[in-house]
């Protein structure tokens, strides 16, 4: 994401997505972060189910994200030679919203309570506030990678949910069976951020 995190060699850029006129159901009356502020909504558009792994943690890590909009689906995945488990929880997330090529309503399903709570309890925006301190004082982690995903979403209308993992979901076993794929191949990158020690 960024400058921080190494792209690989001759990648490809992704493609935006979803594909123009695509638009995905859901249940009426969805609550949506727009920016700060929380916004009343019909459907969202995208649902994205992110998952991250880490070997050792911190040791070689990737991350998955299994995007949904009607009968469109899109998948994302990274490894990176030393990294954690957090960093790619949120990289999954970041990504995930990169892709997306205009303002969109999106749904973000993940297992990690450390991003979903840090978004909905809004503590992730106060350690912002707090220059990266938290409410004891210590040092938020990964400030760069939330740096980035509270800009994300303060271009589109978010709303996150935590979902257990490991319990059959389907598109959080996916993401999670890219996310192990990426950490365990040929080519990983760098997280430079992480490697530095900031």
């Amino acid at each position: 994401a960024g400058g921080a995190l190494s792209p690989g060699a001759g990648r490809a850029p992704s493609p935006p997505f979803p594909p123009s006129g695509c638009c995905a159901p859901a249940e009426p009356g969805s609550r949506f972060f727009d920016g700060a502020r929380r916004v009343t909504a019909s459907a969202p558009e995208i649902r994205i189910f992110t998952d991250g792994a880490c070997s050792g943690n911190p040791g070689p890590g990737g991350y998955g994200a299994v995007l949904v909009s009607g009968t469109h689906r899109k998948e994302l995945a990274r490894g990176f030679r030393k990294t954690t488990n957090n960093r790619m929880e949120l990289l999954a997330v970041i990504d995930g919203l990169k892709s997306l090529k205009s303002r969109r309503r999106v749904e973000i399903w993940s297992d990690s309570k450390y991003v979903v709570e840090a978004i909905e309890k809004g503590w992730a925006r106060k350690w912002r506030d707090n220059g990266w301190r938290k409410a004891d004082k210590k040092p938020a982690l990964n400030p760069d990678l939330w740096q980035e995903l509270l800009a994300l979403l303060d271009m589109h209308q978010v709303k996150f949910l935590w979902l257990r993992g490991h319990d059959g979901h389907p598109e959080n076993e996916r993401a999670d069976q890219l996310a192990v794929t990426a950490l365990r191949g040929p080519e990983l990158q760098i997280d430079r951020v992480y490697e530095a020690g900031k």
